[in-house]
């Protein structure tokens, strides 16, 4: 039995190391003519997997994915400009589809908030710290009282 082990566990890491490889597209998708299929990954390279969201169409192998690329194949074979392409995706799935998204009003606010949380964060800090009362030292009588009701504090234990 212990001689099964080690060939069993060969067999389990040749079949975990096959799986990735078994998740490669299938070629026939892929554009006829090199140029249309270089400019069509070019453009998939710069689109968001809707599933996966931090992966591009083209290095996605979800079925989504998978879907889109399609997609921007069948465009680029119409004969439509890399510009009127991202523009259909766009208007059909949002600015999120975008890897890099345009410059525009909302991602500059979105993009300088993590900025403006730390100065209000640092600046009601510095509020908060210049409200504090400051301490007065006590005088003579109030040492006196205080001094008394600690000694009775501790007759009373």
């Amino acid at each position: 039995m212990r001689r099964l082990l080690p060939v069993l566990a060969a067999f389990c890491w040749l079949g975990l190391s096959i799986v990735p490889a078994l998740a490669l597209d299938d070629p026939s998708e892929m554009l006829p003519d090199p140029a249309q299929e270089k400019r069509a990954a070019a453009i998939g390279a710069q689109l968001r997997c809707l599933v996966c969201q931090n992966e591009s169409i083209e290095d996605s192998s979800a079925g989504l994915a998978r879907d889109l690329r399609h997609v921007v194949r069948e465009h680029v074979a119409r004969g439509e400009s890399d510009t009127q392409i991202m523009q259909w995706m766009t208007q059909r799935y949002g600015e999120f589809i975008r890897l890099k998204p345009r410059l525009s009003l909302s991602t500059v606010f979105l993009w300088s908030m993590p900025v403006l949380a730390l100065i209000l964060g640092f600046g009601a800090a510095w509020g908060m710290m210049r409200k504090r009362p400051s301490l007065t030292p006590l005088d003579s009588d109030d040492a006196e009282r205080l001094a008394r009701l600690l000694h009775e504090g501790e007759d009373a234990r």
